[in-house]
Parts: C-alpha cells; sequence; structure tokens
C-alpha cells in the first residue's frame, strides 16, 4: 500500500521555548484541494514551511509520500512553495521560468519550449518579454505560481496566494488553482478570504493558536463547526451566507 501523500505527527514547533505549533496531526492522502485557515497567528504559514521541509520541528516528525525531509532545511523534491509574496528574479517573464527548469537539466531548446507552453496556460504569453518586475500583483502572482507549477509538483503549497489582489486577479489566480488541482497536483493552501475557501476547496483544517482544532469537508465545517473557537472565527470573519457560497 502507498504511503500518504502528507503526514504530519505530533508536530511541535518551539523558538525560544515559545509554542507556536502544538501537537499537529495530519495525514492527507484524498482530495485535491486543502485549505489552512484561522486568524492571523494560528500558525498556517508555519506549518507549510514545516510541511515544506524549510523548518524542522521541535517534535514530532513530517513525511511526504512517505520520506523524511532532509537534514539541511531543505526542501521536499516534488513539492513546490509560493509564498504570500513570492520574489522574482531581474530579468524577462521568460527568464524567470527557465530558471526553474534548468535545475533539472535540461536542455536549453526543451526548456524555452515548456516554458512558453506554461506562460500560454497562465494566461502571460503576451509578456514574454516584459520586465518580471514590472508586472501588476496579479501578473506576478501568475507568474510566481507558474514557475513553481512548471517544475512538476506533486504538492503546490500556495500561502495567501491572492492577498491585496483586485477581483479580476483574485479570478484569474482561482481559475489557476482549479486548473492545477484537475492537472492532478494536489494543492495545500493558507487564504483568510473564507469565500475562496468555500469555492476551491475540498477539505478544511482550523487552526487557532498553533493547534489544529477542526478538520473537515468544506461544506460541513462551513454549516456545522464544532468548536466554540470555529464558530467564534465564522461569526466574526464571514460576511456571506455559507449555504450560497457553498455547495460542496
Amino acid at each position: 500500500m502507498s504511503a500518504p501523500l502528507l503526514e504530519l505527527d505530533g508536530v511541535c514547533f518551539r523558538p525560544g521555548g515559545r509554542t507556536l505549533l502544538d501537537r499537529i496531526d495530519f495525514t492527507w492522502g484524498d482530495g485535491s484541494i486543502c485549505a489552512l485557515i484561522g486568524p492571523n497567528g494560528a500558525g498556517k504559514t508555519l506549518t507549510l514551511r514545516i510541511a515544506h521541509g524549510l523548518l524542522q520541528p521541535d517534535a514530532g516528525r513530517v513525511r511526504f509520500e512517505g520520506r523524511t525531509p532532509p537534514r539541511d532545511d531543505t526542501a521536499f523534491e516534488g513539492q513546490a512553495l509560493v509564498f504570500q509574496h513570492p520574489s522574482l528574479f531581474r530579468g524577462s517573464v521568460l527568464d524567470n521560468l527557465m530558471l526553474a527548469r534548468h535545475a533539472a537539466g535540461l536542455p536549453e531548446k526543451t526548456v524555452r519550449a515548456h516554458a512558453l507552453t506554461m506562460l500560454e496556460r497562465v494566461g502571460l504569453s503576451a509578456l514574454v518579454r516584459a520586465p518580471a518586475l514590472k508586472l501588476s500583483g496579479g501578473e506576478r502572482q501568475r507568474l510566481a505560481i507558474a514557475r513553481a507549477w512548471l517544475t512538476g509538483p506533486r504538492l503546490l503549497m500556495l500561502d495567501e496566494p491572492t492577498a491585496s489582489l483586485d477581483p479580476a486577479a483574485r479570478e484569474s489566480i482561482e481559475a489557476l488553482i482549479r486548473e492545477i488541482a484537475a492537472s492532478g497536483c494536489r494543492v495545500l493552501m493558507t487564504s483568510h478570504n473564507l469565500g475562496q475557501v468555500a469555492r476551491l476547496a475540498d477539505e478544511v483544517l482550523f487552526l487557532n493558536a498553533g493547534r489544529l482544532l477542526e478538520r473537515g469537508r468544506t461544506g460541513d465545517f462551513f454549516r456545522a463547526p464544532r468548536t466554540v473557537e470555529a464558530q467564534g472565527f465564522l461569526q466574526g470573519e464571514l460576511p456571506w451566507q455559507p449555504e450560497a457560497a457553498c455547495d460542496c
């Protein structure tokens, strides 16, 4: 039997003796898109970084496809992580994509063909020669996601992928996330946009004060959160009716 895609077993993170993550247990094998939600400081971004292998937990363990992370804070092979404010390189849009494939040691011609195809898929083919640092916020985010997707991950992690974007840019990113999930790549994302979570996610993990308090199908969570903390979070953060926004 194959191992689950991602396992966090009793993960704790205590820098300087301060507990930021407290015994996180999570095994994920089904579903296409999973959303980490919770108030600021809940530990969502930390959970992504630890699951990616960029940080080592102080207790517990992380496994990806049955493998433990390297011991030098190197990310898992087969994963990609796009930060809330992604860093782009100087040079053109195409240059940024081609850098993502060079690490694989592919021939220049092959790398260029793959990059051009990816730009077409994410709607940036008209900006091939544009300076990457001159792009709009939505274009920068699409480029960063495209760069990560081009590496062929089996798990793509997105940290607040549409924060501070206008509605049109947000819709474009959400359509891209759906396409990535439909391609067979799993997506683990954080988001404060609960409408977005309802539209995209199959499953929700609710974190509060470094603890995983609830896990369930998205529609079930929004209709009937089980914990007082989750109920309070939704009452304070949810300006829409979940029945109308989510049919999952």
